[in-house]
Formats: structure tokens, C-alpha cells, sequence
């Protein structure tokens, strides 16, 4: 009997030897793999889980049923490689040195991709992401070359540039599946980094998308002809309106403008081949030349060039939403959907005709808010609402705390696992933005602010000095800046303290946006002096 008990215990301690031997290898393949898809220039109203009934989004809505949408996330700098070099590092501009689309960003940093891939993770980069240099922290990069192109675009793969046919959305999507399916360690967890070119300007949709809406009229924005006078000298100076800056062939997709002048779309339709401009021109050319033919003028006219863009912008999206229906449909179909993080957002919002308006950079709600959901079945409950300021500064330091990683101490975001996890509803009460990139195209001034869940105070300067508030409560469009209005004199003084308090903790400075400013300067007058020479 005793001998018989010696042996089944023996028999039970080697059964736990071996069980916590292998526990290590069991944990790190229960690590959640992350698929991270972000859109170029998406808002947030032309996603329909958002609520504002301009286009049908069906697959992206799908990650906020099944999961998370946050409505008051954003950004720390709305614009596009400044915004990616944030979500990369987990730190601000000034500190990361991406500040502007003109200044160099240092690959060798740390990045949350290296960090996973040092931690048993294989990364991917597949789509755009709008920086120079080879993407490093990445076993597989296929990147598009700065903005990269809708037709027939070209690719850096691992560096080796090539020319892929056909339309670049759906190039980026059946990359991203084959990597998944055929170029992907199954015995490693994942992180693939799945980046649309779409919806960025200059909008040319798929060629089964170019009469996507010919049947349908969009009502111009109520804001629309806005005259700013309720804002300061930022507002009155941009250089972003539809009716008044847009370009005849950039934007409407004329050949010639109404003058007869060629517009340099040809150039956009060289780069097709003969079956997509056929389509193209099959699409486009009978509407643009009754419109030569019969211009409308005045408000008509206003509502013939918000048209067109808001046609192409939303098109482009269609393709973009088709795109993240087929990697969740593959999650579903592999099994891998429980284990994965799906996070779905755009590197910033962006204006659809609000203020009368096209583009991004300001402060204002739907430059700074973007689109943010995300779906985690292990950790997220089904149709889950976040009111929160979570900021794209907190994607760095979110996946590493998914993956059981040590946040490293430099990066400034914070993980929102908990928060979206429902564990806590404790959260930061106010967030940090800078924009430098001025004088510049469309001529955005400098500014950083501050906003909390209810107010709004910017600081713009550099040729001027001008301070803005807005009570986002009252005035939920920022149609009046209460800066000077006595009845917030207390609510000012509150704002100004917590913005100093702010900009020391994060480390910025009006030293650094000095130095940044030299530095901006000093690149445009090296480019001015290589053009004179170069003539």
C-alpha cells in the first residue's frame, strides 16, 4: 500500500514538474496577437456607429457592437506623420522630434513594435505610415512611399520598392491577408500594423466605387458659410475652405478648369492603365463637362464643389470599410478572433464641410477628435461606450500592458486597458495638443492648448498672439470664443493653471517651440535655395 501511495505521489510530482515547465510557453501563446488598422484622415462623422447618418461604415461598426467605441478620443497633433510618430513612440512631438511633415523622425527610438518584437511577438507594417526611412521594429514592412498613390501605387517591400496593379486599398487588404495567412509564424503572437492610404486627399475611389453616390445630393453642413466672427485671426486666415480653396483638378477631378487651362489630372490619369481611365472617364467626364458647359454660380456653386468631395471622400471610405470586413471575416473563419485586439482609428479627424471646411490641423473638435474602436472579447464587453479623453498618445503603452510588457518610463500615454476593460472609470481630466506646422499649406497657425471634458483653451502664436476658449457644453460647434467673456474669468484662471501644470509635466516649452520654429524655418529656406538652383 505504501508503495503503491509513493508512486502516485511520485507520478503527481512529475505531472506538476512538467505542467509548471511548461507554463512559460503556455502563457506566451495565449499572449493576444493585435491588429491595428488605421485610416488616413477617416472623421469620426463618417463612421455611422457615430451616429451622424452620412454613410454606411457596416464592418467598422461591427468593432464597436462587438466591443468599444470611445467618442471623445483624439489627438496631440492633428496632422499625418507627426500623429503617426506619436502612436509609434507613446510620446509627444516635441519630445519624439516629429513635430512637423518636414522634420526627420529617428527609427532608432524606441517604438512599441520593437518592444513586442523583443518580447516574442512578429510584427508587420502593411499599408501607409507616411515617414521616412525603413520601418524599424518590424519583421515585414510593405509601406508606400510618402502618400503613396491610389492607382497602380508604388511599395517599399523591406525596402525594396515596386509597382503593384490595381487599386491601392484593396492592394494593402490582400497584403495584409497573406501575410496573415501564409508569411506569419502561427506559433508566434502577432502584431500587424494594417494602414490605409484612404480616405487622404485627393479621393480618387476603387473603379467599382466612382458612381458609388450619383443617385444621392448631400445638404451642405449648417456651418458651412460660416463668416468666423466669432473666433479669432486663425480662423479668418486658414486657407481650407471648399468653395474657396479646393483645386479644380486635384479636388473636382476637372481636366481643365472653367477657364479651359489644363489642371494637371492628367497626371492622376496616366498612372492608369487603359481599362481603369476607360472606367474613370466613363464615370467623371459627362457630369464635368455639363458642369463646364452650364456652371452654376453662387450658393449652387458651393453645393456642386462640396459634391463632388464629399462623393469621392466617402467613396474611398466604401473600399476602406470592405477592407476591415475581410481581415474580421478571417479572424472569425481562423479562429483567431478571442485572442486578437482589433483596434480601428484614423491618424486624425478631419473637416467634412463643417465651417465650410476640408482638412485637419486645428484644435477644433473634428480635427482633434478621431475615430476610436476596439474589440477584445477576453477582456471587452459587447457594445461598451467610453466618454473619456483617451488620446493616440495611449496606443503605445495600451498594447504593451496587453502583451504583459513593462510600460517603459519615458513614454507619456497611459494604458487604457482597464478603463475600457471596465476594472476602473479613473481617468486623466484633461489632455495636451501642439500643431507647428505654419506657414505652411493651408496656413494653420501655431498653436497648443488644452481641452477638458468641457472646455477648450488654445494659445496661437508666432505671428500673432491670440487665446482662445470654448465652452464645449454651450457651444458645442466653437462658434464663440469665450476668452474674454467675464462670466468665465474663473474658469480662464482654472485653464491657464492646468495648462502651465501641463506643459511641465509632458516638458514642452516655449523654448522648444522656438526651437522647433527655426528648425521648420530653416528646412524652407534650404528647399527655396535647392529650387532657385535647380532652375
Amino acid at each position: 500500500m505504501k508503495l503503491k501511495q509513493l508512486t502516485l505521489l511520485s507520478l503527481i510530482s512529475l505531472l506538476f514538474f512538467f505542467w509548471n515547465c511548461s507554463t512559460p510557453e503556455k502563457k506566451q501563446a495565449q499572449k493576444p496577437n493585435i491588429l491595428f488598422i488605421m485610416s488616413d484622415d477617416h472623421a469620426y462623422q463618417a463612421i455611422s456607429a457615430y451616429g451622424f447618418g452620412l454613410n454606411e461604415t457596416p464592418n467598422i461598426d461591427r468593432i464597436a457592437e462587438e466591443g468599444a467605441i470611445f467618442t471623445r478620443a483624439c489627438v496631440t497633433n492633428s496632422i499625418c506623420a507627426p500623429s503617426r510618430a506619436v502612436m509609434l513612440t507613446g510620446k509627444h512631438s516635441f519630445v519624439n522630434g516629429k513635430v512637423d511633415n518636414v522634420q526627420p523622425f529617428d527609427w532608432n527610438q524606441d517604438n512599441f513594435p520593437k518592444l513586442l518584437q523583443a518580447n516574442g511577438y512578429q510584427t508587420a507594417m502593411i499599408g501607409k505610415i507616411h515617414i521616412d526611412g525603413l520601418p524599424l521594429g518590424f519583421d515585414y514592412s510593405m509601406v508606400l512611399p510618402g502618400q503613396g498613390q491610389y492607382y497602380n501605387p508604388d511599395f517599399l517591400i523591406n525596402g525594396e520598392r515596386k509597382r503593384l496593379e490595381g487599386y491601392v486599398t484593396e492592394i494593402i487588404t490582400d497584403s495584409a491577408l497573406d501575410w496573415l495567412k501564409n508569411k506569419r509564424d502561427a506559433s508566434q503572437p502577432f502584431c500587424m500594423l494594417y494602414h490605409q492610404k484612404a480616405p487622404h486627399r485627393n479621393w480618387l475611389p476603387a473603379p467599382k466605387y466612382v458612381n458609388l453616390y450619383d443617385d444621392k445630393t448631400f445638404d451642405l453642413p449648417e456651418s458651412f458659410f460660416d463668416d468666423y466672427e466669432g473666433r479669432g485671426t486663425a480662423a479668418k486666415e486658414q486657407e481650407m475652405e471648399v468653395n474657396r480653396h479646393m483645386m479644380w483638378g486635384h479636388d473636382f477631378k476637372l481636366i481643365v478648369d472653367p477657364n479651359g487651362d489644363s489642371t494637371g489630372f492628367m497626371n492622376d490619369l496616366n498612372r492608369m492603365n487603359e481599362e481603369q481611365r476607360a472606367n474613370w472617364m466613363a464615370a467623371y467626364e459627362n457630369e464635368n463637362q455639363e458642369f463646364l458647359t452650364n456652371m452654376p454660380e453662387g450658393v449652387e456653386l458651393a453645393k456642386w464643389k462640396y459634391n463632388r468631395y464629399i462623393k469621392d471622400y466617402l467613396s474611398c471610405i466604401k473600399s476602406v470599410d470592405d477592407g476591415v470586413g475581410e481581415l474580421l471575416d478571417y479572424l472569425d473563419q481562423s479562429g483567431l478572433a478571442e485572442n486578437t485586439i482589433v483596434v480601428y482609428t484614423s491618424d486624425q479627424g478631419f473637416y467634412l464641410g463643417e465651417h465650410g471646411w476640408f482638412d485637419k490641423r486645428f484644435m477644433y473638435e473634428e480635427s482633434f477628435r478621431t475615430p476610436l474602436l476596439v474589440r477584445y472579447p477576453k477582456e471587452i464587453k459587447a457594445g461598451t461606450e467610453i466618454n473619456k479623453l483617451v488620446q493616440n498618445l495611449d496606443f503605445a503603452p495600451t498594447f504593451l500592458d496587453y502583451a504583459g510588457i513593462n510600460i517603459p518610463e519615458d513614454m507619456q500615454g497611459l494604458s487604457f486597458r482597464e478603463l475600457v476593460g471596465g476594472k476602473t472609470s479613473e481617468w486623466r481630466d484633461a489632455v495636451y495638443y501642439t500643431y507647428y506646422e505654419y506657414p505652411s499649406v493651408h496656413m494653420v497657425k501655431r498653436h497648443y492648448g488644452i481641452a477638458t471634458e468641457r472646455y477648450k483653451l488654445i494659445h496661437f502664436y508666432y505671428d500673432i498672439d491670440e487665446w482662445e476658449m470654448y465652452d464645449l457644453e454651450s457651444d458645442p460647434n466653437e462658434m464663440r470664443n469665450v476668452y474674454d467673456d467675464p462670466n468665465y474669468a474663473e474658469v480662464r484662471k482654472e485653464l491657464h493653471e492646468r495648462l502651465d501644470e501641463m506643459r511641465s509635466s509632458y516638458g514642452d516649452s516655449d523654448e522648444n517651440d522656438q526651437k522647433y520654429l527655426k528648425a521648420y524655418l530653416d528646412h524652407r529656406e534650404k528647399a527655396r535655395q535647392r529650387a532657385a538652383n535647380n532652375k
